[in-house]
């Protein structure tokens, strides 16, 4: 069995095993806060464990630290407006197409991008499997969410009615939402990329609106648990190339990759200007972006900041500023 360690055998491990200095009741108050395990654990590495940041002083750390409680406090309001509004914009086309709040209807007649494949399929079957499992989960999300005295859930099924869809939007989780869209018939998908402005000419697949909510997931679950942004360690999937393709164009920024959390800068901008939100707002969002950055870098090594920050970011974050006010 480990020995566990107290919070001065930590520091002391800190100092003769990673040879960074950490000393007095300040840095002992300030690893109890931020937590070994959760703080230098998670500070300690760029993407991977395999890429150790080489410390050499705890003010570094917590400066690491910092920089990622000021990126969680200025993406997460954005994300919780973009998921809303996305959300609306879906279910104001799906209404529409549909004549109907029920699930189960909507289920059965809107939820059939599978039938775009050839019958039996490898491409059907998974699309198909897609789709049933997707009612499995928004069942269970209602059933979870009745457990737990949920109000909107209750309400309907205390009056002997079903859950509307805009009801059901309100209990399932980001995710499963963006696979509600991918599961939506073409058509569908077409008005729903219509209704949000994005650009039609690298839509043809029908899959842009799906690629930005799969995108922020991640993202947004990663600052709702407190796990660590920075270094865009949260992504777990390769961005939609047509959603890439048009970002690139539309904003006129370059290499855009989504390997660097610059690039999600620019999707939540590209957004939230296609949902006609204020230039000067906008423009407020990458002012205190670049502000903290600045800051950042003086902060630690450059060395390590060139790691985190790839050297063609001040000119992404002034062709950005041009798209805002173009």
């Amino acid at each position: 069995m480990t020995k566990v360690k107290s919070i001065d055998s930590l520091m002391k491990y800190l100092r003769d095993k990673h040879h960074i200095s950490i000393s007095g009741s300040t840095h002992k108050r300030k690893l109890r806060n931020i937590g070994y395990y959760h703080g230098y654990k998670g500070y300690r590495f760029i993407k991977n464990p395999n890429k150790q940041i080489p410390y050499t002083d705890f003010n570094q750390i917590l400066s690491v630290n910092t920089f990622d409680m000021e990126l969680k406090a200025l993406f997460y309001p954005q994300i919780m407006f973009i998921e809303t509004a996305i959300k609306n914009y879906v279910l104001e086309v799906v209404l529409n197409h549909g004549k109907t709040d029920s699930f189960d209807i909507i289920f059965e007649t809107l939820l059939t991008y599978y039938k775009v494949h050839q019958v039996g399929t490898t491409e059907y079957k998974k699309a198909l499997n897609k789709r049933l499992q997707l009612r499995n989960k928004f069942y269970s999300a209602l059933a979870r969410d009745y457990s737990y005295d949920k109000q909107v859930v209750q309400h309907f099924y205390h009056s002997d009615r079903y859950v509307p869809i805009w009801a059901i939007f309100e209990v399932i989780s980001l995710g499963e939402f963006g696979n509600f869209v991918s599961c939506l018939n073409p058509n569908i998908k077409r008005d729903v990329s219509v209704s949000l402005g994005l650009n039609q000419s690298f839509d043809s697949n029908r899959k842009m609106t799906e690629g930005i909510i799969f995108l922020i997931k991640d993202l947004r679950n990663s600052i709702a648990h407190n796990d660590v942004i920075f270094d865009t360690r949260f992504n777990s999937i390769n961005p939609n190339r047509s959603l890439v393709k048009a970002l690139i164009n539309d904003t006129g920024i370059p290499n855009i990759t989504f390997n660097t959390i610059v690039d999600f800068v620019i999707l939540l901008v590209y957004i939230q200007k296609h949902l006609y939100i204020a230039k000067t707002d906008l423009a407020k969002i990458v002012s205190r972006f670049e502000n903290s950055i600045n800051h950042f870098r003086t902060q630690i090594p450059i060395s390590v900041y060139n790691t985190i920050f790839y050297t063609d970011t001040r000119n992404k974050l002034n062709a950005l500023k041009s798209f805002i006010k173009s």
